[in-house]
């Protein structure tokens, strides 16, 4: 069968492609394809299955075995976004110094056009996805020995996971075309991307809700409450707010996870972030990943952000990537009643040590925090999660950390302790096991207070947020100093690294604040919950908020760092990026495309 080579799909050929979720090693051919005859059995179903989920990481396109042990453009296509929506966001700068992944640099000013190398390969990547769950629902077709019931799961299982894949091409390029296990392979380029695909992804994730468990054997395959969430969250991006309230209540009130257990937040916020703790009560949809598989490769330890470590003299060895921004700082100070500033945060800075040396005395911010600020910000003289307290300029990249400011990413960062289980070596830069957490109960929670408001139910709205706020004010979740500075594996003390002071919304607030000022403190509680996960970007281009967020971001963070000096926001053209020109040509026939270029990049 020939593949179209607009979408760059490849056949399943990895070698040990693993699912790791189950930890179920499927060994196909590599550099060749199986038959039809041959994989349209229960056992290859099941295998093209594992391989649509395999996709899952982004990382399974590539052009030669030399650029999967490299790691070579992996971040184009990381699953976590940490480009198009936390860097685009104002979350993060794209660290690391000028001279490196440049292309990065004019995303987040919004000076990138269709010629920009991420946003092919980031195509590529998901459109292999959606190959990898057609190819299933094709083969799924041809079986004989598969029961009612096992056809009736891959079909789900495979739906889930295109219309995930689709959801992130909609978030990304609005227009893009559909492709299903019905089109031809001849008819693929001719697809246009002239259609609304929300009534298809939302079909593929009511029939995944319809027809899956309420729990799987497997921790990591989808159940019948992952497609659920996933469909009111199309809801939402959609405006169909009634629809989307009905489906998160169900999922809040009855949800349980893959494993079993019922949806609720964690007690530990970093929990979520740690390889040992992962697959949670939280976990509602999450990209398994593993370390030292026995490939010899990262090829399944995260491998899209695999640059996102402090750099310089810290142990991590490369590289510099994904900084904070002082304006996601800022946002963690709280007021003496320990709310948030919602509207003047950048009032109120957060001391931070840019221009000081490492050797050089500096004490670290006094004020009021959230703590969750050090859960997502490394910043120096504060603890390190176990590596000791970040040194500040000594692990930044770009000297005197003009570029990109003083500040490290943490979400992604395994532990000292635990390192040799789950931290991956075996390339030029580190792996993680720790999963992506694509949906986490938190999000449900927020993304449920935001329909909520929407409706005009301020209570309930101000209900789910205050359980998220407080979790953060358990003291459990304060980072707390060492013992010993010296031996930080030895312990921590009971002394509170910072400030922290944080709580709830006191009763009837919401209700007082009105809709607007609601869906301000909803929209805020986001961005200090899920910081550097990946949403903000999109978050601020469906509430319709980006173009005054992003360019107030620019006229603010342009005073603290260089990277984004020039960067501007217009809206109606960069709420989408634009569709790669290298997709354009490929699609072209007797000089005319089958894809039309998105609005304002023509």
């Amino acid at each position: 069968m020939k593949i179209p080579q607009y979408i760059a799909i490849l056949a399943v050929t990895a070698v040990g492609l693993t699912f790791d979720s189950c930890q179920k090693s499927l060994e196909i051919p590599a550099q060749g394809a199986l038959s039809d005859q041959t994989l349209a059995t229960r056992s290859g179903v099941d295998a093209l299955l594992t391989g649509a989920y395999a996709a899952l990481d982004g990382q399974q396109y590539v052009n030669s075995s030399a650029q999967n042990l490299s790691g070579s453009d992996a971040w184009q296509a990381s699953p976590s976004n940490w480009t198009y929506g936390s860097i685009a966001g104002g979350e993060a700068h794209k660290g690391s110094d000028g001279s490196d992944q440049p292309a990065v640099d004019a995303i987040a000013k919004f000076t990138a056009d269709a010629s920009n190398g991420f946003f092919n390969g980031k195509w590529r990547t998901v459109y292999e996805g959606v190959n990898r769950t057609n190819s299933t629902l094709r083969l799924l077709a041809q079986a004989k020995d598969v029961t009612d019931a096992d056809r009736a799961s891959f079909s789900a299982q495979a739906r889930f996971l295109r219309g995930h894949y689709y959801f992130e091409l909609k978030k990304m390029w609005n227009n893009v075309p559909w492709i299903d296990e019905t089109v031809e392979t001849a008819a693929a380029n001719a697809q246009a991307n002239t259609e609304d695909i929300w009534p298809k992804i939302e079909a593929d994730f009511k029939y995944a809700m319809d027809n899956l468990p309420a729990t799987q054997s497997d921790v990591g395959r989808v159940n019948k409450w992952a497609a659920a969430t996933y469909l009111a969250k199309a809801y939402l991006y959609e405006h169909k707010f009634a629809e989307a309230k009905a489906l998160f209540d169900q999922v809040i009130s009855s949800g349980v996870t893959s494993n079993g257990l019922k949806y609720a937040l964690v007690t530990k916020y970093h929990d979520n972030f740690d390889a040992a703790t992962e697959n949670n009560s939280e976990s509602v949809f999450a990209i398994q990943m593993v370390a030292n598989d026995g490939t010899g490769t990262i090829a399944n330890a995260n491998q899209g952000d695999m640059l996102n470590f402090p750099y310089g003299n810290s142990p991590f060895r490369c590289c510099g990537f994904f900084q904070p921004s002082q304006d996601l700082a800022n946002s963690y100070r709280t007021d003496a009643t320990g709310l948030p500033y919602v509207d003047e945060y950048n009032s109120h800075p957060v001391k931070n040590d840019q221009g000081v040396a490492s050797n050089q005395p500096f004490t670290p911010d006094a004020g009021t925090l959230d703590p969750r600020i050090d859960w997502t910000i490394g910043r120096r003289g504060i603890p390190y999660l176990d590596w000791g307290n970040h040194p500040g300029a000594d692990w930044i990249r770009s000297p005197g950390q003009t570029y990109a400011g003083p500040y490290s990413p943490k979400k992604n960062i395994y532990m000292q302790a635990t390192q040799d289980q789950y931290a991956d070596n075996h390339s030029w830069a580190p792996g993680t096991a720790i999963n992506l957490n694509v949906i986490r109960f938190a999000d449900v929670l927020l993304m449920a207070a935001e329909t909520e408001a929407q409706l005009g139910n301020f209570e309930q709205a101000q209900t789910y947020v205050n359980l998220v706020r407080a979790r953060a004010a358990n003291p459990v979740n304060f980072v707390y100093k060492y013992a010993n500075d010296a031996a930080p594996l030895s312990g921590y003390s009971t002394t509170p690294a910072a400030n922290y002071k944080i709580a709830v919304y006191p009763a009837g607030k919401f209700a007082g604040l009105g809709k607007d000022g609601a869906l301000k403190a909803i929209y805020f509680e986001r961005k200090l919950e899920l910081a550097t996960e990946g949403h903000r970007f999109f978050d601020l281009v469906r509430w319709g908020t980006a173009e005054t967020t992003l360019n107030a971001f620019f006229t603010y963070e342009s005073t603290v760092t260089t990277d984004i000096r020039g960067g501007h926001f217009t809206a109606g053209k960069n709420d989408y990026y634009p569709i790669p020109q290298r997709q354009i040509d490929l699609s072209t026939s007797s000089g005319k495309s089958s894809l039309t270029q998105n609005p304002g990049y023509n």
